[in-house]
């Protein structure tokens, strides 16, 4: 049997449409289940519905800040539907520590840059106000420290001298529609093992070729 997911998502969802998409290729070792929003107007609830997957909105709103709260409703869909792994896909709530360890191992979360650096809010602003040359995604488990779980995949891109936030942004979720069903594909298939608070791959097969910029010559 597939392990069973669930992608959570507040927005737009473009990363859950690429899970979805690759999922639906022969051969993909995870089912996406359902998508839980926990705001009713998403955008991603369409294409999930289109896309033939089941949708459930757990409004956070109504909970203000007890977190516990909306994690027990959550828990609740999660277990009720045979949930094995989380998938988040710009899901805008942040969760307890226990509900971190509870999952620990089977919640991914990806970020637009290259952690440890960048982590919250902005990080494309924040890595051309630093000047950095390459940016890019990053794939990681979820743990209570925001953006700081161990990491499985990462994609990186050249940062352009005339890139603002957006133009950096665009070329970044290229690399994430890639790299994210990668990942949960790693860890549906059993390939990712815990080294310490590091995380290894099975097929680990990095390509010699370096992105240098500016270009050398």
């Amino acid at each position: 049997m597939k392990p069973r997911v669930a992608i959570l998502i507040s927005g737009r969802g473009s990363n859950m449409a690429a899970l979805i998409e690759a999922a639906a290729e022969d051969g993909f070792p995870a089912e996406i289940a359902v998508v839980i929003s926990n705001v009713a107007t998403a955008g991603g609830l369409a294409i999930a519905e289109r896309s033939g997957i089941a949708t459930v909105v757990i409004e956070s709103k109504p909970f203000g800040k007890d977190r516990a709260g909306f994690e027990a409703k959550l828990q609740a869909e999660l277990d009720a539907r045979g949930i094995e792994l989380i998938c988040l896909g710009g899901f805008m709530r942040l969760f307890t520590a226990e509900f971190a360890q509870h999952w620990y191992g089977r919640m991914l979360n990806i970020h637009p840059s290259l952690l440890p650096s960048f982590p919250g809010l902005d990080p494309h602003g924040q890595a051309l106000r630093a000047g950095v040359k390459i940016s890019g995604a990053t794939v990681h488990f979820v743990t209570p420290d925001t953006d700081a779980g161990p990491i499985i995949m990462q994609g990186a891109v050249p940062v352009q001298d005339d890139d603002t936030p957006d133009t950096l942004a665009a070329r970044v979720l290229a690399v994430e529609h890639r790299i994210y069903p990668e990942a949960l594909r790693l860890l549906a298939a059993g390939l990712l093992r815990f080294d310490g608070d590091l995380c290894r791959s099975a097929t680990q097969s990095a390509p010699e070729r370096t992105l240098i910029v500016p270009a050398a010559h």
